[in-house]
């Protein structure tokens, strides 16, 4: 009795269908550019072969992306379509407050700026 061959796709596709890239072109030069690791292991070829099953780690904007691949899609359908193909295991992380001034950051009133400016030392004449 034979096994049914393994369904595989393009890293590079996957990438784009699965709707973490814009284009197959960013999807591609991000994996050439040996930033991505299948299962653990880094890998530059956008023609590496993957399936469900596997887990691909790949930097995304400013944080690191953790995903598990579900299903291999037939095309580059809507976001909730795309949803289906993986489960995300990125580790949450708590969102930094909206407004700056929050944690008292951001901008100086102009009393703060004046006192500011009393408690640093003069220029150098």
């Amino acid at each position: 009795m034979t096994e049914a061959p393994r369904q595989t796709l393009r890293l590079d596709k996957w990438l784009w269908q699965a709707r973490f890239f814009k284009t197959r072109t960013l999807a591609t030069k991000l994996v050439a550019g040996a930033h991505v690791r299948v299962n653990g292991t880094k890998t530059d070829k956008p023609a590496a072969q993957i399936g469900p099953g596997d887990t691909l780690t790949f930097p995304q904007g400013h944080e690191i992306r953790v995903v598990r691949i579900l299903a291999l899609g037939d095309r580059r359908g809507p976001a909730t379509e795309a949803r289906t193909l993986y489960e995300d295991l990125t580790p949450i992380k708590e969102t930094p407050p909206a407004s700056p001034k929050y944690e008292g950051g951001g901008r100086p009133t102009k009393k703060q700026r004046r006192d500011l400016d009393r408690t640093r030392k003069p220029p150098l004449e």
